[in-house]
């Protein structure tokens, strides 16, 4: 047998090249698709906890700051992600490096009295925010179907739970459920953003260059305080521990995909509040209008952008309200069980959380002005929440190699006196009618 021509030995190892190469993309393929896999393990916890930054509070300060001062404290929005990125990673970094919740930590850390005051401030958080969700449910129902909003306050709260029931089968599932809301909300706002005529230029102008004033100093805190969540800072440490592992390496890499979740999450509600500013200036602050209540929103919409744009807002309220309310209803339930230790049934925590709204919704009020109050409440409710994540997350015998480095503790530490100190002006403004 004649041997192979140099052709030959060419053409072989030309195949072999290629069969190596081929073998090689499988094994690519496969090790990108195990990543992609686990990578997917570890995103969730971060999506549900931004539907509380698009809650309906959001839609009354936003509605409200873009009717009266333009796009003019956009700039707010920016700036409380910002913050609210920063936070929720550290709360996600408590959770991944110790498998126990914020309200369980101060438990164990702090005195008695301590615990009592935290939880009680944290309480009156979550159940101001979960009368802004479940009255945003409400009229959604009502600015949808005609709903009265009692009735739509309880269908809210029943459909809320039933979201929440979900956890029996897998947390995923529940993350799965509130992701699909959140997704309604982003679609509704998309429409609406094609629908009106908005000043790109100006919105990037505002959203770079801060400027308040002592009219609009009530608006923004409530616009931080319905941007950065007390009551979700508690119940994000509680969720990453259902995907926590306490191998160090994984735990690097469960942060490592928590803080790409919270980015990715965070930067969502970012574009959907900036549009819900960006549309009320546009289409209410171009013409004059001052838009006091979500039903004159949805009313004075229609004959502006037409049936499709009044649809979409009472569309994306409702889904926000769903969403937000059962996100509410869990933080409550973690807020109660990590503080106070005790065997009260989840349900009963829940329901606590619930019925504070249920009954001021009963009384009839003006919903715009409950909901910014309710967002005010927030805002002043943050340091309770923001604190303690700092005392926590700076005690290298807690967090181990996690602790939070010296630029981290400084960058919070701006944060908190940031707010405190926005939350004292208002507070100085609001009790002595004064003006910058």
């Amino acid at each position: 047998m004649l041997p192979p021509s140099g052709q030959d030995f060419t053409a072989i190892e030309v195949s072999h090249h290629i069969n190596r190469s081929a073998r090689d993309h499988c094994t690519l393929s496969a090790r990108a698709r195990k990543s992609l896999i686990r990578a997917f393990k570890y995103i969730g916890p971060a999506f549900v906890v931004s539907v509380a930054y698009m809650d309906p509070g959001n839609f009354a300060t936003n509605i409200t700051a873009g009717s009266r001062f333009n796009y003019s404290l956009i700039w707010v929005i920016l700036w409380s992600n910002l913050f609210a990125i920063f936070l929720q990673t550290l709360s996600a970094k408590l959770g991944i490096a110790t498998g126990e919740s914020l309200p369980e930590h101060c438990r164990k850390l702090f005195s008695r009295r301590t615990n009592w005051f935290l939880w009680t401030v944290s309480m009156l958080a979550a159940a101001a925010t979960e009368l802004a969700e479940v009255l945003g449910g409400a009229l959604g129902f009502y600015l949808l179907f005609g709903i009265p909003l009692t009735l739509g306050a309880l269908l809210t709260v029943a459909i809320s739970c039933g979201i929440l029931a979900l956890g029996r089968y897998g947390q995923e599932k529940v993350e799965l459920a509130i992701s699909g809301l959140l997704g309604i909300i982003g679609i509704s706002y998309v429409i609406e953003l094609f629908l009106c005529d908005p000043d790109w230029p100006a919105i990037f102008r505002h959203t770079l260059v801060p400027y308040i004033e002592s009219s609009s100093l009530l608006v923004a805190a409530g616009m931080l305080g319905a941007t950065v969540m007390p009551h979700v800072i508690f119940l994000h440490s509680h969720l990453v521990k259902g995907k926590r592992n306490a191998n160090p390496e994984t735990q690097e890499e469960h942060l490592s995909m928590e803080k790409i979740d919270v980015l990715f999450a965070m930067n969502v509600a970012f574009l959907i509040n900036g549009a819900m500013v960006v549309v009320s200036a546009a289409t209410f602050f171009s013409r004059g209008i001052v838009v006091d209540s979500i039903e004159l929103a949805h009313q004075t919409l229609r004959p502006l952008l037409g049936n499709l744009s009044s649809v979409a807002f009472a569309t994306a309220l409702l889904a926000s309200g769903l969403s937000s309310s059962a996100v509410g209803a869990y933080a409550g339930e973690v807020i109660i069980g990590g503080f106070v230790e005790s065997g009260i049934p989840i349900w009963t925590r829940r329901v606590l959380t619930i019925v504070p709204g249920l009954l001021i919704i009963s009384l009839r009020l003006n919903p715009v002005e409950v909901l910014v109050l309710s967002q005010v409440t927030l805002s002043f409710a943050l340091p309770a929440a923001v604190i303690p994540l700092l005392l926590v997350t700076g005690r290298r015998e807690i967090m181990g190699r996690f602790a939070n480095s010296t630029l981290t503790s400084l960058i919070g530490w701006i944060v908190v006196a940031l707010i405190i100190g926005l939350n004292g002006a208002l507070l100085y403004c609001t009790l002595f009618h004064r003006t910058w």
